[in-house]
């Protein structure tokens, strides 16, 4: 996990787990588990639930799932990230799309984004929209290939109008296509 940290715009962090020992037995034994985790170097493991933040805990839940999933058969069929986006860019975002894909090998993983590169490693695109409907919210679902899902993730970019945006889209796509 720490080493799968360093890719996942962590440098230098470190994940640990401590077994703490009870007074008395207790339901689930005679030791707590805690998991620790430093997010930069210098810094030291503490309580995970106490330190990270959203966009940590998301990074980390992948780093975990990427670690565990190798050469293993079991573990959960369906991976469900949500916004494992927060807080990073550039390269970190893709490096999360390229290890999402290629957890996605091996088991379904579904993640709502809003970066491009991470998008545009997905096998299959979904375009979640809202619309306020007199008192209340409807979500509509569609799906995204061809020309639209070009324009989606050009979209995520910044603008579906500008060519820039859709060029940048189209080879966004084409190398995940190719990192497949």
């Amino acid at each position: 996990v720490t080493q799968a940290m360093q890719q996942l715009g962590m440098a230098g962090g470190r994940f640990e787990v401590a077994l703490i020992a009870q007074d008395e037995p207790q339901s689930f034994g005679l030791e707590n588990v805690e998991l620790r985790v430093a997010g930069h170097a210098g810094s030291t493991p503490r309580a995970l639930a106490k330190v990270a933040s959203g966009g940590e805990l998301s990074r980390l839940a992948l780093a975990i799932s990427v670690t565990t999933a190798r050469g293993t058969a079991g573990g959960a069929p369906t991976l469900i990230f949500d916004e494992i986006d927060a807080g990073i860019g550039g390269a970190v975002a893709d490096t999360v799309g390229r290890l999402m894909k290629q957890l996605g090998r091996e088991r379904q993983v579904l993640a709502v984004t809003h970066l491009a590169q991470v998008a545009a490693c997905g096998d299959h695109h979904f375009v979640v929209s809202k619309q306020a409907r007199g008192p209340s919210t409807q979500s509509d679902v569609q799906a995204a290939s061809g020309e639209a899902r070009v324009a989606e993730v050009a979209r995520m970019l910044g603008g579906e109008r500008l060519a820039t945006s859709v060029a940048h889209a189209q080879e966004l796509l084409g190398s995940a296509a190719v990192a497949a």
